[in-house]
């Protein structure tokens, strides 16, 4: 089986995005020979770039031409909340994009073949008020959303494939420096003083660091007790929401806070937001989804991947986001280690 290393030929879908420049950047110092495949032509920390389109049903024959191993990261980001029309958007990019990808990778005598799916692939877990306990990969597929179905689809394309070693990541929320998702918003409301001081509804949400992540790619490539296998990959805790605002606090400097809105008010100010987004046709800040994203729990297992590929996370979500979301002296300049 081939090694992630020298002169090997890597072939990264995505490569222009939070996870796969990073990705490519590893790949670098290990002294690969990085394609990078995307939409358009870009610079960055690879060897070649190869346009494509992976949503638009074909592809060039030839466009893993060489390669050793893919790395497939391309796919269409998840909303919170799925706009009306929005959900088909996801089939041809996710699933017929990895189809299309995957014939191309066959046809070019790729023995390699690693997917980055995502944790909602399985659903988000328990609702508020249930008993908690981690989904592992035995657990029940019951994707809540269009693009967890998507996500679903196109693992079973990957594992179907015939490839000699085909392996599939499910990651937990990825946070690090450049994310642009819902972290980050989080971190500027708190800064703000906008962020509501939610309680301890006992929700736990699991998230991974973006090198940690990568860490999880290259085991995944390079140990033959991954093939064939699907993972749930995250970090090694699972903070609940009011644990991310306090350490976030924390971290600004700012004083703890001792007070939280009811749960009660802030679902009858979430239901009040979502009635309010549909009849102005436009998100408002709360509503129902993401009061569901804030207090709910997303917690999975992530002790079958640290066991089979001998990959022990580094990074606590706390610990970074304390260091990370430090206050800046007069007007907030971003660098490359914070927020």
């Amino acid at each position: 089986m081939p090694m992630v290393t020298e002169k090997r030929v890597t072939l990264v879908t995505g490569a222009s995005g939070f996870v796969g420049r990073r990705l490519c950047e590893r790949l670098q110092r290990e002294r690969a020979h990085v394609i990078a495949i995307g939409r358009q032509a870009k610079k960055g920390p690879w060897d070649e770039f190869r346009e494509a389109d992976l949503s638009a049903g074909r592809i060039e024959e030839d466009l893993c031409r060489g390669a050793d191993i893919v790395f497939h990261l391309a796919g269409k980001a998840h909303a919170v909340s799925e706009r009306s029309g929005e959900a088909e958007e996801y089939e041809p990019v996710i699933v017929e994009g990895t189809r299309s990808l995957v014939d191309a990778a066959r046809r070019n005598g790729v023995g390699t073949f690693i997917y980055v799916s995502s944790a909602k692939a399985m659903g988000e877990g328990n609702p508020v008020g249930l008993p908690l306990a981690p989904m592992d990969e035995s657990w029940p597929h019951t994707p809540q959303s269009a693009y967890g179905a998507a996500k679903i689809k196109a693992e079973a394309i990957v594992h179907e494939s015939g490839f000699a070693h085909a392996v599939v990541l499910r990651p937990t929320m990825v946070f690090g420096p450049g994310e642009k998702g819902n972290l980050p918003r989080m971190v500027e409301a708190v800064r703000r003083g906008s962020f509501p001081p939610m309680p301890d509804t006992g929700n736990r949400r699991s998230m991974i660091f973006i090198d940690d992540l990568v860490g999880y790619l290259f085991r995944a490539a390079t140990m033959p007790v991954a093939a064939g296998k699907t993972y749930i990959v995250t970090g090694p805790d699972a903070p609940g929401t009011r644990a991310l605002y306090d350490a976030l606090r924390e971290g600004m400097g700012m004083p703890p806070q001792a007070v939280s809105i009811p749960y009660g008010l802030l679902r009858f100010a979430a239901t009040l937001g979502s009635f309010g987004s549909f009849f102005l046709r436009r998100r408002l800040p709360l509503d129902l989804a993401t009061l569901q994203e804030l207090t709910a729990s997303a917690w999975y297992s992530g002790e079958r991947a640290r066991r089979e590929l001998a990959y022990e996370p580094k990074q606590s979500a706390l610990d970074w986001l304390r260091a990370a979301s430090k206050p800046y002296p007069g007007k907030r300049k971003a660098t490359p280690d914070r927020f």
